[in-house]
C-alpha cells in the first residue's frame, strides 16, 4: 500500500516533467485514466490543493458568473464528472465536464487517442464516449464541489442530425439545476455530421429552440443558467461572422473558441499525424486565436469569448485574452506540462 501511495502522489506532483516519459510510455487512454484516478486518490487522502499553487488572482465576472480566476479546465478530460474534486485541487477557476449525451455510448473503437510529442499535439477520435447524462448528474450530486461548473452537452451518435435538437434539449433539461453554465457542443469532428449544425439554417433553428427552452427552465426553477456555444477552428471568416450574428440574434451568453481541428498542417509527416480525429495542442494555437480575434470583431463585446486551443504557457494564455477572450481553458497543455501550467497561466493573467 505504501508503494502505491508514493506512486500516486508522484504521478501528479511537481515532479510531473520527470514522470511524463513514464506516462507517455503507456497507451494514451490508459495514462489518462491512471492520472485521473491518481488525482482522486490524492484528494481522498486529504492533500487538498497540494498540487495547485496558491496564487493571488483577480476574480472575473463573465456571463454573470463570478470566476475566482480566468483559467479553466476544458471539456473532454472528465467526460462523466467523475473526477471533479480531484481536478479542483489543481487551482482552476472553473471546471467544465462532458461532453455528455442523453444515452450512454461507448464512443469509437480503441485506440482513439494519439500523442504527437514533437509537435506537442494530440489527435483524438473519442466520439463522445460517456455514461449518459443520468450518471453524470449522480456524479455531480455526489461531489463536494462548490466552484464554477460548466456542463458540456452533445447528441448521441445514432441520433439523426435532423433530430439533434431534441438530444440537446434533453440534456439541457437534466443538467440545468446542476450547472453554473451549460456549453452546447456543435463542433466535435468525431460525431458524424455534427459540425453541420454550425451551418446557417441549422444553427438558427437549433439556437432558437435552445434559447426558448432556457427561458422555460429559468422560469420553472427561478434561476438563470447561462449557455455558451463551442465552435470549431476550421471556419472561414464569413462563417465566423454568421455564427456571431446568430449568437447575438438569439441572445446567447457566451462562445467557446475553439474545439479541435481537422487540419494536419505541420504534422502530416509525423507518426500518427494522419490518424482520423481532431487535432489539439500547439498545432491549433494560431487557428484558435484567429477565430477568437474574428469573433471579437464580429461580436463587438455583446457576449464574452472563452479561449481554448494550444495554451502551453502564460504567454499563450495572454495571447488569447489579447485577441478578445475573457477567460481561457486548458487541455492538451495540461497533458504535456502538468499541474504547474495552471498556476503559470493564473499568474500571467493576474
Amino acid at each position: 500500500m505504501a508503494d502505491s501511495f508514493a506512486a500516486d502522489l508522484l504521478i501528479m506532483s511537481f515532479a510531473y516533467p520527470l514522470l511524463r516519459p513514464l506516462l507517455f510510455s503507456l497507451d494514451a487512454e490508459t495514462a489518462h485514466n491512471l492520472t485521473l484516478n491518481s488525482l482522486d486518490f490524492i484528494h481522498a487522502l486529504g492533500f487538498a490543493r497540494m498540487l495547485g499553487e496558491e496564487i493571488e488572482s483577480e476574480p472575473r465576472s463573465v456571463m454573470g458568473i463570478r470566476f475566482p480566476n480566468a483559467v479553466g479546465l476544458a471539456a473532454g478530460l472528465d467526460k462523466n464528472g467523475a473526477h471533479i474534486e480531484g481536478l479542483s485541487d489543481l487551482g482552476f477557476g472553473f471546471i467544465e465536464i462532458g461532453t455528455i449525451t442523453p444515452r450512454p455510448q461507448p464512443g469509437n473503437p480503441k485506440p482513439r487517442i494519439f500523442r504527437l510529442p514533437s509537435a506537442q499535439g494530440i489527435i483524438n477520435r473519442m466520439g463522445f464516449n460517456n455514461d449518459g447524462v443520468d450518471i453524470l448528474i449522480e456524479n455531480v450530486d455526489r461531489a463536494n464541489y462548490k466552484g464554477v461548473l460548466g456542463i458540456n452537452i452533445g447528441k448521441n451518435a445514432d441520433t439523426p442530425i435532423e433530430n439533434a435538437a431534441e438530444d440537446y434539449l434533453t440534456c439541457l433539461r437534466k443538467v440545468y439545476t446542476r450547472a453554473t453554465y451549460v456549453t452546447v457542443n456543435i463542433s466535435s469532428p468525431n460525431t458524424k455530421n455534427l459540425r453541420q449544425l454550425q451551418q446557417s439554417d441549422e444553427l438558427d433553428q437549433l439556437l432558437s429552440q435552445i434559447k426558448a427552452e432556457q427561458a422555460i427552465l429559468a422560469d420553472k426553477y427561478g434561476k438563470y443558467v447561462p449557455i455558451a456555444v463551442k465552435i470549431a477552428p476550421d471556419l472561414e471568416t464569413p462563417q465566423v461572422q454568421d455564427i456571431a450574428a446568430k449568437l447575438i440574434k438569439h441572445k446567447f451568453d457566451g462562445v467557446i473558441a475553439t474545439n479541435t481541428t481537422l487540419a494536419r498542417t505541420g504534422v502530416e509527416n509525423l507518426k500518427h499525424g494522419n490518424e482520423t480525429g481532431g487535432l489539439s495542442g500547439a498545432p491549433v494555437r494560431a487557428k484558435s486565436t484567429r477565430i477568437i480575434r474574428e469573433l471579437a470583431a464580429a461580436l463587438g463585446g455583446t457576449l464574452p469569448i472563452i479561449g481554448v486551443g494550444g495554451i502551453f504557457n502564460g504567454e499563450d494564455a495572454k495571447e488569447k485574452i489579447n485577441a478578445g477572450a475573457s477567460l481561457v481553458q486548458l487541455y492538451s497543455g495540461l497533458i504535456y506540462r502538468g499541474p504547474e501550467l495552471v498556476g503559470e497561466c493564473v499568474k500571467a493573467l493576474g
